[in-house]
């Protein structure tokens, strides 16, 4: 068996989902790939090739690629498989794996497996359904399985190692279907919600954008990264990348700390891999409680002023 990780990146570095996706492919077979598709690649390859668990790294640099069209991406990736004898292809469950896989499963006419968070053997998987509620124990028997991984469940590969890097030609060609248009992604000096290992996240209890400063304070001594509930997102408070969540970002920190959200499922299903998580509120029956390791029942107008000049 050969397995094929297909790298995220953003050109100058690679994302923490790889890593993770990576061990997460090296408990099927000792036989790991990657291959990384874009252009002007050399940092981001040169932090690669330090990655345990990978046999060799084949690389497709070209400007067509340098924007993630998963059209483009999936045309590349097809025609590099139809000359290899991979048997599972693995991608992050990440926005770049969600709107890759489906593609290159389509294209192989095969079932993508989504959302895996355990490896039974190299046919049987495990992920969740019904927001967490129930783990569904799936088998494929298709020649090639695609595969989606929650990288949350699984410890990022180490970064002690010298992969042989393999230079791939492309002869793609501009898909006259899909344009780039834009990228407008959000600045911030805090970690990065999927990979950050301390979060801080304020509900509707919060009233309103406004109070969302009370959490600054406290992330910034923290070294925080900031999110919100669905319901905060929805109101308006924050922006849709805060949101964490079954519909939003999957996180597993550290720690976690909840400040006026009530604990829907929804948000519980994003959460709860979480090493610590403490919740603030007011509503002592609040279901926030049930999942939390730390509970206080505090009014959070109160709490976190006082919270905040306690941290050094």
């Amino acid at each position: 068996m050969k397995t094929l990780v297909i790298v995220e990146h953003n050109n100058d570095s690679i994302k923490q989902t790889t890593y993770s996706t990576v061990t997460a492919a090296s408990k099927i077979s000792e036989d790991v790939y990657a291959l990384i598709l874009g252009h002007n690649l050399d940092t981001a390859v040169d932090e690669l090739k330090k990655c345990d668990h990978l046999k060799k790294i084949y690389l497709v640099d070209k400007e067509i690629l340098s924007k993630p069209i998963a059209e483009n991406f999936c045309d590349e990736i097809v025609k590099f498989l139809k000359d290899k004898d991979f048997t599972h292809v693995f991608t992050p469950s990440s926005t770049f794996g969600k709107n890759l896989s489906p593609k290159i499963a389509t294209e192989l006419d095969v079932q993508q497996i989504s959302d895996i968070i355990n490896i039974i053997d190299d046919n049987t998987f495990e992920r969740p359904i019904y927001a967490g509620n129930a783990i569904a124990k799936v088998k494929s028997n298709d020649s090639i399985k695609v595969v989606t991984v929650r990288s949350t469940c699984f410890e990022p590969c180490k970064l002690d190692s010298q992969v042989e890097v393999e230079n791939m030609s492309s002869e793609l060609s501009k898909n006259e279907l899909v344009n780039f248009v834009n990228y407008d992604e959000s600045k911030s000096d805090r970690p990065e919600l999927t990979s950050a290992k301390i979060i801080i996240s304020g509900g509707r209890g919060l009233q309103n954008g406004e109070n969302f400063k009370l959490l600054e304070g406290i992330a910034d001594k923290l070294g925080a990264a900031m999110g919100a509930s669905r319901a905060a997102v929805d109101a308006g408070f924050v922006p849709n990348d805060w949101q964490v969540g079954q519909t939003g970002k999957i996180v597993a920190p550290d720690l976690y700390i909840a400040v006026g959200i009530s604990g829907a499922i929804q948000h519980i299903a994003g959460i709860k891999d979480s090493k610590f998580i403490v919740c603030i509120n007011k509503d002592e029956e609040a279901p926030i409680f049930k999942f939390s390791d730390f509970g206080l029942v505090a009014d959070l107008f109160e709490a976190l002023p006082v919270l905040e000049k306690k941290l050094q």
